[in-house]
């Protein structure tokens, strides 16, 4: 339903009257807000809803709901989404407030095991935690845990199929049994039927092994990552655990080795005095036009390497299928699927908030924390443009990514 951009105060409050409805403040100020925003998204698109006009420069693109707690009630508020950019109302709604809370509530958990540090202690202060006892800390704790499990654990499949899969581990620092020790944190995002990106999993493991890697495919998987179709590509470092787990899981699924976390692997094997040589002609990989092209390249790199370097061009050859999976899909969407570089910027703006803490307190702290970054960038991803568009996503899942069976030949018998 369409919210009217304006209103005739005296037939709405006679309505609204005459049903003597005993949420009549709580309806009037929703109906009235949504109003406002109505009146907003036709200001920001030039033109009314529905409404031919050449000053038009923009249009509606259905509704976003949100809740707003007021001292009348909780409204539902009907925020439009617009085809092309984000309407957002700043002077409403506040964005990244379960990111600061949980950031509040976890520097206050570590000042109040007496765990602080000096870098914590001018944080600690101007978010005036040392007037919070231990109950209110936990009230807030609960709270926050509460949105992000539910989070962590929705159901997947109803936004799928996720053509495109990427998964990535950063390390943070714990106290465990009295002392400080590293542990994973395992994020998987994805591309849903939308086009959007979507944060999938999340989970904190001792290590990065194979088990780990394991168990958060298993849980993604039982959430629905594969029930509306299935995942054709999913890209990563080349840990062992991680593709070993990917292929356990999601059998028929194509590997695209990230090609920044190549080169580097690359580089070990090649003598210093040739970085810049051969930095180069596997950059010339990538700037072909088309896949045919890119497969003549690369034979090409490894023929030039072969006679100079031996060691390096059979370390490329090795890798050849794997750093080459993004070339079965449209050259539109290469750029976000060859490397975790969209991933890495993702584990830059966790960084940005875990790197306040230093040492987190304990594991609990660790999900609620980057589990409310990583939830307030899922709502930013929804509210944004599309990653990939409706079209080049549909032609992605169509490409057949299934293994070629090899077949022995028969031997034919032998007759004396």
């Amino acid at each position: 339903m369409t919210a009217s951009p304006s209103i005739d105060p005296a037939r709405f409050l006679d309505e609204q009257l005459a049903q003597a409805s005993p949420d009549l403040m709580r309806d009037l100020l929703s109906t009235f807000v949504n109003a406002l925003l109505s009146a907003q998204a036709d200001a920001v698109c030039g033109a009314g809803y529905g409404e031919r006009s050449s000053e038009r420069v923009n249009s509606r693109n259905g509704y976003r709901h949100r809740e707003l707690d007021t001292r009348v009630g909780t409204l539902d508020v009907a925020v439009p989404k617009l085809r092309q950019g984000s309407l957002y109302p700043e002077w409403l709604l506040e964005r990244r407030k379960r990111a600061e809370r949980a950031l509040t509530s976890v520097v206050a958990t570590c000042y109040l095991l007496g765990v602080s540090t000096r870098r914590m202690d001018k944080l600690v202060q101007a978010l005036g935690i040392t007037g919070l006892s231990k109950s209110q800390v936990s009230v807030m704790a609960k709270d926050l845990d509460e949105h992000v499990e539910q989070f962590r654990t929705r159901r997947l499949s109803e936004a799928g199929p996720f053509t495109f899969v990427a998964a990535d581990a950063l390390v943070l620092k714990v106290r465990e049994g009295g002392r400080v020790v590293p542990v994973h944190v395992l994020v998987a995002t994805g591309v849903n039927a939308d086009g959007h990106r979507e944060i999938l999993g999340v989970q904190v493991t001792t290590s990065e092994d194979g088990a780990g890697w394991l168990a958060f495919f298993r849980d993604l998987t039982a959430r629905g990552l594969t029930s509306a179709g299935p995942v054709k590509l999913v890209t990563s470092d080349a840990h062992a655990g991680l593709v070993s787990a990917i292929a356990a899981t999601l059998p028929g699924t194509a590997w695209q080795r990230c090609r920044t976390h190549y080169a580097a692997n690359l580089m070990s094997a090649t003598p210093k005095s040739s970085w810049g040589w051969v930095k180069a002609l596997l950059h010339s990989i990538y700037d072909q036009p088309d896949a045919e092209a890119v497969h003549a390249q690369f034979d090409r790199v490894v023929n030039a390497l072969t006679e100079k370097l031996p060691t390096v061009a059979d370390h490329l050859e090795q890798a050849r299928a794997d750093i080459l999976a993004f070339t079965a899909f449209p050259k539109e969407v290469w750029r976000q699927i060859w490397s975790n570089n969209p991933q890495e910027r993702l584990n830059r703006e966790i960084r940005r908030r875990t790197d306040v803490v230093g040492i987190f307190p304990d594991r609990s702290s660790i999900i609620r924390l980057v589990g409310a970054v990583l939830a307030e960038q899922h709502d930013e991803w929804a509210e944004g443009r599309r990653y990939l568009g409706l079209e080049v996503l549909a032609r992605a899942q169509a490409v057949d990514t299934t293994p070629e069976e090899v077949t022995e030949p028969e031997l034919q018998a032998l007759t004396a």
